[in-house]
């Protein structure tokens, strides 16, 4: 396993952590128990991030992440978590407000729940489950926040940015407000790499990369009829329905075509393509498997991404928001 040190806070972590969205619900069958031996074999393997949120499963995922971190008696785990705001804006809307989405008794019970349901007294990293730029000069969410540091609830604050909306974190990480972003980042949405991650860099933010595997269709493994076997509360089925399945098949064929000659999958080209860039310092794939734990972390042996294979990469770029 290779670490790479997490922004300005000097914390060593792996740059491959768990997601956790899987094991809190809603991507298929679950068995808790498996997802506790998941989370123990990833910790054996050298992995030692860890990212949930109170809205996984409705709490159910860090209950789990609790579990294991019990049974654990290894070194240090960092665990982030997340809140969502009191009310989410529009899709649409391309300003909104920030100022009372994150009002200090909300936080303050929020993170009280994160914490029993983890069983930990220190959020390492807390990050608000959704960031709107106005929260530039709408401060009274980092003005909590910064108290509850003080007290000792949270150590370093995060956020994570809208799923199509990754260039919102740039002025914020110019300014170095916060200590991470979590973004979308992987081989169809590239844009981070081209203006905020070269913005963090300058200050020290740090990156973690979600949705490495676009929910499931970088993995490589659709066939033509992979839509009709999720089940119906599948969140796949929300994802990719009318025709988003069919037009998001093909791209991912020819995009199966292309790295065929400098990867045996298209899983590990998706992992490599999104370790590839110096400024993200982990990547949260979902794990719910020991075998999926293997796969994943077998990309982190330092081995260089071709730089013809990004440059082939770029026509194949394509934005989309899974919930519009």
């Amino acid at each position: 396993m290779e670490y790479r040190t997490f922004g300005r806070t000097g914390w060593s972590v792996s740059e491959i952590g768990v997601g956790t969205w899987g094991i809190g619900g809603g991507w298929g069958p679950l068995d808790d128990q498996e997802s506790v031996e998941t989370l123990l074999h990833a910790f054996e393997n050298g992995v030692n991030y860890v990212d949930t949120a109170a809205s996984y499963g409705d709490g159910h995922a860090e209950k789990i992440i609790g579990r294991a971190l019990r049974e654990w008696s290894g070194g240090k785990i960092y665990v982030a978590t997340k809140l969502w705001p009191q009310e989410w804006p529009s899709f649409l809307d391309d300003d909104p407000m920030m100022r009372g989405r994150y009002p200090e008794w909300y936080l303050r019970e929020g993170i009280e729940g994160n914490l029993k349901r983890l069983g930990v007294d220190r959020l390492d990293l807390f990050q608000l489950h959704g960031w709107f730029p106005a929260g530039l000069v709408e401060t009274d969410w980092l003005e909590a926040l910064n108290k509850l540091r003080l007290e000792g609830k949270i150590d370093r604050i995060g956020v994570s940015l809208r799923d199509d909306r990754p260039d919102e974190g740039i002025d914020l990480a110019r300014f170095g407000l916060v200590d991470s972003h979590q973004v979308i980042f992987n081989l169809f949405d590239q844009r981070p790499m081209d203006r905020l991650f070269r913005e963090g860099e300058k200050t020290g933010t740090a990156f973690v990369a979600r949705v490495p595997f676009d929910s499931s269709s970088l993995i490589g493994n659709w066939t033509g009829d992979t839509y009709d076997d999720w089940d119906g509360d599948d969140v796949r089925r929300y994802f990719f329905r009318g025709d988003r399945f069919q037009k998001c098949y093909r791209r991912v064929e020819k995009l199966k075509e292309l790295c065929r000659p400098h990867y045996p999958t298209l899983a590990e080209t998706a992992m490599r393509f999104c370790l590839s860039d110096p400024a993200v310092s982990v990547v949260i794939p979902g794990m719910r498997t020991r075998k999926e734990v293997q796969l994943n972390i077998a990309c982190s042996d330092g081995q260089p991404f071709p730089p013809g294979l990004t440059e082939a990469l770029r026509p194949h770029r394509w934005t989309r928001n899974f919930y519009l």
